[in-house]
């Protein structure tokens, strides 16, 4: 029974051990490795050997942790079959006053105290010891299972670097405040016209595209990069649609629309809101016009939607922000002074420092980010918030709002119908006039 449960205790250790080291080979989380050193530390103490300092790096960590388990593992293994041999050669241990062959529980008892004297952990610490082993072990695969979880989720997303609406996707869970701005818009403070255009009346299930237009010169104007350099001006948008729309499906798309669409993607805002959508950045030249294409709710099938005149809102951007979500500015700024006073040094490459000494002895030192051009020179005189960069910025943000109608179509027979039976009467009346008339002048009226 003991060497059964040992065994499955090892199995056990084992089976986290080959799951520690797949998760240790693909890059082990801060959480994985603080459960690795948990159960090195465990191990450690059973088998009295002082812990050693924690590796710096977490493949370390994870390897040193499944290194220790693995050693607890056979020290447990060897204390039970040692337990076992012990038990096979010493069972001639005969009591005082006695001839008769000893009993099972005179040969355990002798075997507790050999154990004892011999300085061996007993079976119950033994049995202690593996239970937190197993304890341990479990913790252990649900780090690394939360640990994949969170990488896999990471590796998903897109870097922030390359994709500007992420920005407002995690720091914003509204996209549109209460006033009407849009989340870019705090990031992007500079203002662009953008110009929107779509059907003023749909029908339920239907699809129906919106056209963004982006106007920029896009061969000309060029972006500043972070490290300072120029680049093609990227675009991207935003689209709120009222409760219930929401983005086409692919299998129901029209050939032309797939084709104006020119492989251009949009994606949720999040789960959560079905009806925002967001497309970019993407190269501006190509994607100028943006088509989106939407499908019209239901309301024979959603009892929340119903036939009314809705509000749209819109936003699109060209080039990159002039704030960062944490709060400082990006390369995409003009920079002034921050003291009244002398220029005396101008150092740095691509990130320069601009000193600047005032009249009364105190100086500041401004840090000028990569990419902007300084328009003084050591020796000039400048006042406070005065200029002392150019501004590299080329884009800019704008937003529209519009309004679409959401008809029911049995209300456009309804308007057909009346408006013809209103022609009838009105032709009626005037052809009834028409023929009194002839009556009068017949009759010498």
């Amino acid at each position: 029974m003991r060497r059964s449960t040992a065994l499955a205790a090892i199995g056990a250790v084992f089976a986290c051990c080959v799951v520690g080291l797949s998760f240790v080979t693909v890059g082990q989380s801060g959480a994985n490795a603080r459960a690795g050193q948990m159960l090195s530390a465990s191990s450690q103490q059973f088998l009295g050997v002082t812990p050693s300092a924690a590796p710096s790096s977490a493949s370390s960590v994870g390897l040193s942790a499944l290194a220790a388990v693995a050693l607890g593992a056979v020290a447990v293994r060897a204390l039970s079959s040692g337990a076992a041999r012990k038990t096979e050669t010493r069972a001639t241990f005969v009591s005082v006053g006695s001839s008769a062959a000893p009993t099972f529980r005179d040969t355990l008892i002798a075997c507790h105290a050999q154990a004892s004297e011999a300085g061996a952990p007993s079976v119950a610490e033994v049995d202690g010891h593996i239970e937190e082993l197993e304890a341990m072990a479990k913790k252990a695969m649900a780090g690394a299972a939360s640990a994949a979880c969170a990488m896999v989720f990471t590796g998903s997303m897109a870097d922030p670097a390359s994709a500007y609406p992420i920005f407002a996707q995690q720091n914003f869970k509204e996209p549109i405040e209460a006033n009407g701005r849009i989340a870019c818009a705090n990031c992007h403070l500079q203002s662009r016209p953008i110009d929107v255009r779509l059907p003023h009346t749909v029908l339920p299930d239907t699809i129906f595209k919106i056209m963004i237009e982006v106007p920029s010169k896009w061969e000309s104007r060029k972006q500043l990069l972070a490290t300072g350099e120029k680049g093609d001006m990227n675009v991207g948008a935003i689209a709120i649609l009222p409760d219930g729309f929401q983005l086409a499906p692919k299998d129901r798309l029209p050939k032309p629309t797939k084709k104006e669409m020119k492989g251009l993607a949009w994606v949720q805002y999040s789960k959560e809101k079905p009806n925002v959508v967001v497309a970019g950045p993407v190269p501006g030249a190509r994607y100028e016009k943006m088509i989106l294409p939407v499908l019209a709710p239901d309301p024979a099938a959603n009892k929340n939607i119903h036939f009314d005149k809705l509000t749209v809102n819109f936003g699109g951007n060209r080039g990159r922000g002039q704030v960062y979500p944490e709060g400082n500015q990006s390369n995409v700024n003009q920079f002034n002074a921050k003291l009244e006073g002398k220029v005396v040094s101008i150092e740095g490459d691509a990130t320069k420092t601009v000193t600047i000494q005032g009249a009364d002895g105190s100086s500041v030192a401004q840090e000028v980010l990569p990419g902007a051009t300084i328009v003084v020179n050591v020796g000039d005189t400048v006042k406070k918030d005065e200029p002392i960069t150019t501004n590299p910025n080329v884009g800019g943000f704008g937003q529209e709002e519009k309004d679409i109608v959401l008809q029911d179509v049995d209300r456009v027979y309804a308007w057909c119908a009346f408006a013809t039976s209103l022609f009838i009467a009105q032709l009626a009346f005037v052809l009834k006039k028409k023929q009194f008339e002839k009556v009068q002048l017949a009759e010498g009226f």
